[in-house]
């Protein structure tokens, strides 16, 4: 087993990790609107018979910083996505305006942001176990190295080391990032 391999794999697959939960952060809602807020949205549309992400059937802008435009690809499917928006129980309430929906963003109140925070601090708290996760798996890995007698005792140490530092590493990005997007939930 070559350690710098495996050290490569790890740092990649925390490196996706980190960046997995820092674009799930977007979905959580500051004082300003973000097209990431109803992109998810899965919507079910007849024309089509299926369900579909909002993403997928039209454009979303934000041409001010407290407006959601949706321009659907298709004008036919205007009513379901704004249908699918009302029943996400996002908090929208989709205004009509030509061939475009307009997506008016509350200002949020301290309760709600109260909120905001706590569920940031869970999907924080699930991005350090995945990275704690992928720590264990490496640990494994080199452990059943030393077993197998493909690296020393010392070699194991160096890199059990070296794994515990690139976590803390990460698990330090994730709570810096964690931290600003606190900050800007709670900026009135």
């Amino acid at each position: 087993m070559d350690i710098e391999f495996a050290m490569m794999e790890l740092e990649e697959a925390m490196q996706k990790s980190l960046d997995f939960t820092i674009s799930d952060f977007a979905s959580i809602r500051t004082g300003k609107a973000n097209p990431s807020m109803v992109e998810g949205v899965e919507i079910h549309v007849n024309a089509y018979g299926m369900n579909m992400k909002l993403r997928q059937l039209a454009n979303i802008t934000t041409p001010e910083p407290r407006m959601i435009v949706v321009e659907p690809f298709d004008f036919a499917n205007m009513k379901d996505i704004e249908r699918g928006i009302r029943e996400s129980r996002l908090g929208f309430n989709p205004v009509t305006y030509g061939k475009i929906l307009r997506l008016p963003v509350p200002e949020l109140t301290g309760e709600r942001r109260k909120e905001m925070v706590k569920m940031l601090k869970e999907k924080t708290e699930d991005g350090k176990i995945r990275l704690r996760g992928l720590r264990r798996d490496a640990v494994d890995a080199v452990r059943k190295a030393e077993k197998a007698s493909a690296i020393t005792e010392d070699d194991l140490k160096g890199a059990e080391d070296d794994i515990q530092k690139l976590t803390d590493n990460f698990i330090k990005d994730l709570e810096s990032a964690s931290q600003k997007k606190e900050a800007e939930v709670l900026q009135v």
